[in-house]
């Protein structure tokens, strides 16, 4: 162990008090002696010490000892670059604490972007692009935007301006797969001064505005009082249904004909109970939107509302969704390559081309993009049925728009709300709620097994796959007592794991080796369903299975974070409880410098959803690492 002269580096204040740093030399004498694997970061995989002994300019001696604290030391150290101050304190904190006031005051602003000149760069940065040409699509009746960014292609000479035709056919996207690039969002403009209304990205490798991240990102940005950007979130909800037609997967050239699980109306409800004073004017403007969304992507025939009166996701496109990775469909696509007695390079080239058409594989990738319309991207319980199903999940969320837009009308409109001559009142909403949830109670609940499950529309049955989209009903507010206390034992005999709530129970494909491991299911758990399931067991009163839950989620986090130098990734296994997780694309998040920047969106979001709700004796025991094991009584054991 070295010890290290740190002239004016650390002394015992408040961060406020903390003094000018001179911090390379300390950082790189750090590194040298705990970073033993070279990956600028202080993890319990390293070998080093453990122990850094220096003694700051009052002659005082003080030894950090232990992965959590030197990963701390570390990640201050690299902060002070910009920030110019450190403290004992900073390194000391408790881990919740900690971890939690990153998210506040550092990781949301990192993940926030803007397109418009000032962020125009970072943007149109593609990690998933091989071209220099940066694009950016308009739609064909934002003037203002095309005459705006028209104008910075003499500054920016990489950005190409494209405008959309009036009319986005899947066949028209379908050319656009060479050309990926950006989709304009919404703007306001004063005078000649065109700003771009900033959006939260997820993080890492995702630079676009997602859909339902954004919802779960304005969670926690409404936690952490920032409703500035919660209500940017909803203008660029707004900006993409009037333009676009839909809220898009993401704001990016290839997802132009798929949308994602409606969370639209839970956002401006949210809003609106965090601020009863917002703008009606606003209200309105963007309730016009929810009801567009609901009225002509959802409620269209045929489409993705089915002959059941159930809705389903219906990813339109053509030919393999081209987002994926190098050789992700290769398992399918061996197998039709052998039908038509060709290699799988020339089979895969002729197919994309048009030039071979099999309308078993064609209806194959149209459950894909269905799938990945779902979020769910990918799971087994969805692969090869997904535009055949009417899911709970889904319906459970249409099922809020009409509750939570009979709320608004009713709470802010004085029961009268008109759009284009049209009156819509809360009895309106009311009335197509109690349908769905009629249907819903028919079709997908089984009273033998005291759970909610898919519809299989074609095949007319239940799939019965235990998935965490079974208990959104406990969100919404579909269930009786009853079914919800039968949910809730469901719910712990077959999801909950040491450190949260799984994504399904094992269902992995074992037909073929080849086949991808599904980062949506088993072992593997995710933000978003624990999030609505914990709200689902707050609104029913369980609160004791509500903490339990909580804390299992956080304490999985919270280890990670202190054993992984402060790692919040996006995502976890919860049965082994490590972010070591790299089905399909990886973990993003993982990947930094001795300090992460900004975490993962929704990650952030659950973490202070979850401390929100988490009681003081829990985060007590939160910070000590207490295993959940030693607290509660696991009921799948």
């Amino acid at each position: 162990m070295s010890v290290i002269l740190l002239c004016f580096l650390l002394i015992r204040c408040a961060p406020e008090k903390a003094q000018n740093l001179e911090y390379s030399s300390v950082l790189e004498s750090l590194v040298n002696q705990e970073d033993t694997d070279g990956d600028k970061k202080i993890t319990i995989d390293d070998k080093g010490p453990k122990k850094f002994e220096f003694i700051d300019k009052n002659g005082e001696s003080h030894n950090i000892e232990g992965t959590y604290y030197l990963s701390n030391l570390l990640q201050e150290l690299a902060i002070v670059a910009k920030d110019d101050t450190i403290s004992i304190e900073r390194i000391t904190e408790a881990p919740s604490a900690r971890i939690s006031r990153l998210i506040k005051t550092r990781f949301w602003d990192n993940l926030t972007r803007s397109i418009d000149k000032n962020g125009l760069e970072k943007v149109l940065e593609d990690t998933k692009s091989d071209t220099d040409t940066l694009r950016l699509y308009i739609p064909f009746d934002d003037k203002d935007a095309i005459r705006y960014f028209q104008s910075l292609t003499k500054e920016y000479k990489k950005l190409k301006v494209v405008i959309l035709p009036k009319k986005i056919t899947p066949e028209y996207v379908k050319t656009l797969n060479s050309k990926p690039g950006i989709l304009n969002l919404a703007h306001t403009k004063q005078d000649e001064n065109y700003q771009g209304i900033p959006f939260v990205v997820p993080g890492g490798r995702f630079n676009e505005m997602y859909g339902w991240d954004s919802y779960f990102e304005s969670v926690g940005l409404l936690i952490d009082d920032r409703e500035d950007l919660a209500m940017a979130m909803a203008d660029n909800f707004a900006y993409q249904i009037k333009h676009y037609g839909k809220i898009l997967n993401a704001n990016r050239s290839y997802y132009l004909t798929r949308t994602q699980p409606p969370f639209f109306s839970s956002l401006l409800v949210e809003i609106y109970q965090e601020n009863p004073q917002v703008s009606k004017d606003w209200l309105a403007s963007n309730l016009k939107m929810v009801i567009k969304e609901y009225e002509t992507v959802w409620m269209k025939n045929g489409v993705r509302l089915t002959n059941t009166g159930l809705n389903r996701f219906y990813g339109e496109g053509i030919g393999m969704p081209p987002e994926t990775e190098e050789g992700h469909f290769d398992f399918i696509l061996k197998e039709f390559a052998a039908k038509h007695k060709l290699d799988l390079d020339t089979f895969k080239n002729m197919y994309q081309k048009g030039e071979i058409i099999d309308e078993e594989l064609s209806q194959y990738f149209i459950h894909d993009r269905s799938m990945r319309e779902s979020g769910h991207d990918t799971s087994n319980r969805l692969d090869d049925i997904c535009a055949d199903l009417n899911t709970v999940g889904l319906n459970s969320l249409l099922y809020k728009y009409e509750i939570d837009i009979a709320y608004l009308i009713k709470n802010v409109f004085e029961d009268s709300f008109e759009i284009d001559d049209k009156q819509y009142t809360s009895q309106l909403w009311l009335k197509q709620a109690e349908k769905r949830k009629g249907l819903m109670n028919t079709l997908m609940w089984n009273e033998e097994k005291g759970s909610f499950y898919d519809y299989n529309f074609s095949a007319q049955n239940q799939t019965q796959i235990e998935s965490a989209t079974n208990y959104y009903p406990l969100w919404v507010g579909i269930c009786t007592q009853d079914q919800a206390n039968r949910l809730v034992d469901n719910l712990f005999e077959n999801l909950v794991q040491k450190g949260g709530i799984a994504s399904t129970t094992d269902i992995s494909n074992t037909a073929s080796v080849d086949a991808p491991q599904r980062q949506w299911d088993y072992p593997n758990g995710w933000a978003p369903h624990q999030m609505l399931i914990w709200r689902g067991l707050h609104n029913y009163g369980f609160a004791s299975q509500n903490q339990e839950l909580v804390y299992r989620w956080l304490w999985m986090i919270t280890k990670n974070a202190v054993n992984y130098n402060g790692t919040i990734p996006e995502k976890y296994d919860v049965v082994q409880c490590t972010h070591k997780v790299y089905a399909e694309y990886g973990n993003v998040g993982t990947e930094f410098d001795y300090i992460t920047p900004s975490g993962f969106g929704w990650m952030n979001a659950s973490y202070q959803l979850g401390m929100s709700f988490l009681n003081n004796e829990l985060k007590e025991k939160l910070n000590k690492l207490t295993d959940p094991d030693e607290i509660f009584n696991k009921r799948n054991q």
